[in-house]
């Protein structure tokens, strides 16, 4: 049985189409892809405070290390993927001798678990420049759904995501023990945040 085999020009011929087939198709994935990947947190100008009442006092403090990763279309909600990490090992309330305590295992156990984490699962616009997050909220290996409203301004080409929602912080095991007293410390947590976004799309028009 005799085989044969194309010519090398034929070969050469199917590389090179093969290959402007392939760079056509990456260029034109890039091309949809959107300003949708470049977009940024801005943490110079983005805070995360918390609020707790201790023997009925409101006590705030505030992380100072978190990002996040965001492809959001103002325009096009329901496709949006937002996700947040916040290390809980930079959460401090202004007291040296209680931000030592909050390391430890009895409050957010950074050791074993350093990250906070959120993961939306719906973003739906109530207008407005106003939306509703959900999502999943997880601390010190605990998991809770939760439902953030957000309020989004801009100007020039910054995107500025303000809001609040309440957590219980023995949901997440957050003060174990005798903290578990909720006459000590409530066990409602107020998260207040303000997100300063680049590269997000300008609000549909009113």
């Amino acid at each position: 049985m005799h085989v044969t085999f194309p010519p090398k020009e034929v070969y050469f011929l199917m590389f090179k189409t093969t290959t402007r087939l392939v760079a056509a198709g990456l260029m034109a994935a890039t091309l949809a892809a959107p300003a949708l990947a470049q977009q940024k947190l801005v943490p110079a100008q983005s805070s995360i405070h918390f609020v707790s009442k201790q023997m009925g006092v409101p006590v705030e403090g505030h992380f100072g290390k978190f990002d996040a990763q965001i492809a959001f279309d103002p325009a096009k909600p329901e496709t949006a993927k937002i996700a947040f990490t916040v290390d809980t090992g930079s959460a401090t309330l202004g007291v040296k001798e209680t931000d030592a305590e909050l390391p430890k295992p009895t409050w957010f156990n950074v050791a074993k678990f350093p990250q906070a984490t959120f993961q939306s699962t719906r973003v739906k616009a109530l207008g407005g420049g106003k939306f509703e997050v959900a999502g999943q909220l997880a601390i010190k290996g605990q998991s809770q759904a939760v439902t953030v409203p957000v309020a989004l301004t801009q100007s020039g080409q910054l995107t500025t995501a303000t809001g609040s929602f309440t957590i219980q912080r023995l949901a997440f095991k957050i003060g174990e023990g005798e903290w578990a007293d909720t006459a000590m410390v409530a066990d409602d947590v107020q998260v207040r945040f303000k997100l300063s976004l680049s590269g997000v799309n300008p609000l549909p028009a009113k």
